[in-house]
């Protein structure tokens, strides 16, 4: 077995802003097996928050060149890297060599039904809430939009002009841990009476200690608080659901052990990406279904998609072909 290692550029439409900085293109790192003529992909999104950068995540993958060659397998993987963007890469590209050279699909290898469509959410970056409200006119019939929060004293204004913008929308906020626990108590009500249904990682998760017995009238997600199952431990009392990546879990192994414990916690499910092509949301496909959120929407905020990319129609994702992954 080869691996082979290389990393992507991809235009962003427009500025992509959240409470962390801007961005203007997707930067990926893809790794790639090749073993009796078949080849396996996986895609990556290497995040500073944890730590990870393109050339050190790239690094670490063609480090494992001579353990690939010497027969390391997926659940070899699982020990020799650690939950991240690294090990998701490889993980996936796994996943669909054995899919592809056993002639059967992901879905089969893992003992699951036929997937179906998944309706993402679209994601609003921040801007000025008049901005927002023209962008969000602009996406209206989309069914849910997320709202990135800048954690000044304008997110409540933005979300109301995206709600005039959208009227019908199911709405999300996602602060990217940019509030306190003050801001969260003095926002959450009138959120609520604007129709937010979630809000996403409101405080730091060094923080997360201040939402024990607070009962927000919306709904807590966390995702810079929940990376691999190992962290679930806590949530409870804190938030009612957990975001779930791939670039964060370390893969699709990880992803679906995450989702079944969070379950068995009683947390409810979201399914969330970075921006990304169609690569590296096919996997996570998978773990929507079912899901009570999904936001794999990383390849519309593209300029233009990897080829081959997922079928898209307005907000409903098609299952991948088997061309693309899986």
């Amino acid at each position: 077995m080869k691996l082979s290692v290389r990393v992507e550029r991809f235009p962003i439409r427009g500025t992509f802003r959240i409470a962390r900085g801007a961005k203007t293109e997707a930067v990926v790192v893809v790794a790639e097996l090749e073993q009796d003529g078949a080849v396996g992909r996986g895609e990556c999104v290497p995040y500073a928050r944890y730590g990870e950068t393109v050339e050190g995540v790239a690094s670490l993958l063609r480090a494992q060149e001579r353990a690939v060659a010497a027969g390391l397998d997926r659940a070899a993987l699982q020990r020799l890297l650690p939950a991240g963007a690294a090990r998701n890469a490889l993980d996936c590209a796994f996943w669909d060599l054995d899919a592809k050279r056993r002639g059967r699909r992901v879905w089969e290898l893992a003992g699951l039904p036929p997937p179906g469509p998944v309706t993402t959410a679209f994601t609003l970056g921040i801007d000025a809430p008049a901005a927002m409200a023209e962008a969000a006119r602009a996406v209206s019939t989309l069914p849910l939009l997320k709202l990135k929060m800048a954690g000044d004293a304008l997110d409540l204004d933005r979300v109301e002009a995206v709600r005039d913008g959208a009227p019908s929308a199911r709405l999300v906020v996602d602060a990217n841990e940019a509030w306190d626990i003050d801001r969260l108590r003095q926002l959450a009500p009138a959120l609520a009476g604007l129709g937010v249904e979630l809000i996403e990682q409101p405080l730091p998760a060094a923080a997360d200690g201040a939402l024990a017995g607070f009962a927000s009238p919306v709904p807590l997600c966390a995702d810079e608080s929940c990376h691999d199952a190992a962290s679930l431990a806590g949530l409870g009392g804190r938030y009612r659901m957990v975001n779930v990546k791939l670039d964060k879990t370390g893969g699709l192994t990880e992803a679906f052990r995450v989702r079944r414990l969070a379950a068995q916690a009683g947390l409810g499910v979201m399914v969330g990406c970075m921006v990304s092509t169609s690569l590296a949301i096919a996997p996570a496909t998978l773990i929507a279904q079912g899901a009570a959120v999904a936001d794999l929407d990383g390849p519309l905020l593209l300029d233009r998609d990897r080829e081959g990319g997922l079928a898209v129609t307005g907000a409903l994702i098609q299952p991948p072909e088997k061309g693309l992954w899986g």
